[in-house]
């Protein structure tokens, strides 16, 4: 396999998906500059193995791998996704034994079912129903103040259960970041040099462990701080949101690491 001359991570929601529709239209032009180069774009997001799967196919990107659940897990090129996981059900095991007046305050996917995930997120019931099948991680809604909010990440840290906040929803998982999945699809097309995008809070350790970070504009929440190499130029950020921020940046980027 011919060493690529970079190779792209990118976030989805906010970032290469428009935030309120889920188009990823206006970043088709820069894609089809990276799929010209055999570019390796992995797409990396709080997604669901089956989500990312249909869009990895959709996008012409199945020969890249894909960073799943928050960086929990890792497709391979071609992979099929995984079924429900034990680590998974370990999770949901885990919330159960919480004090009912905390373990109430979240509302799981599944809790909320394919159902809830419609009416909260605005998708179609058949794309609701892939982010419900979860082998990882548990995102859902926070509803409580924040005493609450630490009483119950305490808890949930006794069982070995982290949380983090991405754009919408707040995921526990057993551990894993984007940016520990990153070295393992690097090393699978020899190390080349690495670009990251993203949006969230739950992409900062992926945007710092690139070789370039950019941040996309977010108008639908606060500002990330600066970011550590930011003042060195080794994290941009976009002047335009989502993926017309995506789309300029990367057209730029493309034309100078090429």
């Amino acid at each position: 396999m011919t060493k690529p001359p970079f190779m792209v991570f990118t976030d989805l929601d906010g970032t290469l998906l428009d935030h309120e529709s889920y188009s990823y239209a206006a970043a088709l032009p820069a894609l089809a500059q990276l799929r010209a180069r055999n570019v390796p774009v992995v797409l990396a997001s709080s997604k669901t193995g089956p989500e990312i799967h249909a869009l990895r196919e959709e996008l012409r990107l199945s020969a890249s791998p894909a960073i799943v659940e928050n960086g929990a897990g890792l497709l391979l090129p071609r992979e099929a996704p995984p079924g429900q996981g034990e680590a998974y059900q370990r999770l949901r095991a885990a919330l159960d034994l919480l004090d009912p007046d905390l373990r109430r305050c979240f509302r799981g996917f599944g809790d909320i079912g394919p159902e809830g995930v419609v009416e909260d997120a605005g998708l179609s019931y058949e794309k609701a129903r892939m982010a419900c099948q979860r082998a990882w991680s548990e995102p859902g809604l926070w509803e409580g103040d924040a005493d609450q909010k630490r009483a119950f990440l305490a808890a949930l840290a006794d069982h070995g259960i982290t949380a983090r906040r991405g754009g919408r929803y707040l995921t526990l998982s057993f551990g894993g970041t984007k940016a520990d999945r990153m070295d393992e699809a690097a090393a699978l097309f020899g190390h080349p040099p690495r670009i990251a995008l993203g949006d969230a809070p739950n992409d900062r350790e992926m945007l710092e462990h690139a070789d370039i970070g950019v941040i996309i504009a977010n108008p639908h929440g606060a500002p990330l701080p600066e970011l550590r190499g930011e003042r060195d130029g080794a994290i941009l950020r976009s002047q335009k949101s989502g993926p017309a921020g995506w789309n300029e940046m990367m057209l730029k980027l493309t034309s100078r690491l090429s």
